[in-house]
């Protein structure tokens, strides 16, 4: 709706809602240095998303420690059947949400969230990823791609190839042994369980774990 160059000064001078309530302290852990086989492909750090230009300083993931340590017994399952994880977004600052959310049109509001309530990515609870073949080192091919915003994103989407289903529902089925949950619209979008338990975050990637 308006150009991310505008939106941006905008976004870094807002602020996030307030909360009130007994939040466990925040403990974002770095997943490639919890476990170095979680590949990344951070979208938001390159041009390579739907808006078009990088959002994020950095090509970093991170999580709240119980929800990283969940992703990588997830990992560690899913070797079993010749995969691994692919991410493309974990903790995302609050100023990003916000920026989301006034750059969508109003009608595809659902494919992102409303930053005056925050997102479950801003507590670094929420993981966006897809599986790669541990023979080829390649991508699987899912009923969409990441991030588009028609219903072949869908959790339940009923359309593709039955081996494009076949992985997603594997994806699905691997992460909520874990305790994650998949966002009905977004086959790739994963909330944990834990995630009212922090608060919101609107640090930088270059200023976590700075003091």
């Amino acid at each position: 709706m308006r150009p991310v160059e505008d939106l941006l000064p905008i976004a870094l001078a807002s602020t996030p809602p307030v909360e009130s309530g007994d939040f466990r302290p925040a403990d974002l852990v770095e997943l490639t240095a919890l476990d170095p086989t979680i590949r990344l492909d951070i979208r938001y750090a390159t041009t390579r998303n739907f808006l078009g230009t990088p959002l994020y300083s950095q090509g970093r993931a991170f999580m709240q420690r119980p929800a990283a340590e969940a992703l990588a017994r997830v990992r560690r399952s899913l070797a079993a059947e010749g995969y691994s994880l692919l991410v493309h977004d974990a903790y995302r600052p609050w100023y990003v949400t916000k920026i989301f959310w006034d750059a969508m049109p109003v009608e595809q509001h659902k494919f992102v969230a409303d930053p005056t309530e925050g997102s479950r990515h801003n507590r670094g609870c929420a993981v966006d990823l897809t599986l790669y073949d541990l023979k080829t080192g390649l991508a699987v091919e899912m009923p969409s791609l990441y991030d588009e915003a028609t219903e072949r994103a869908y959790a339940t989407y009923a359309g593709g190839t039955a081996e494009q289903r076949r992985l997603r529902d594997l994806l699905r089925r691997h992460m909520e042994a874990e305790g994650f949950s998949v966002y009905e619209y977004e086959w790739w979008h994963f909330d944990y369980r834990d995630w009212k338990s922090y608060a919101i975050q609107n640090v930088r990637f270059e200023d976590i774990g700075v003091k």
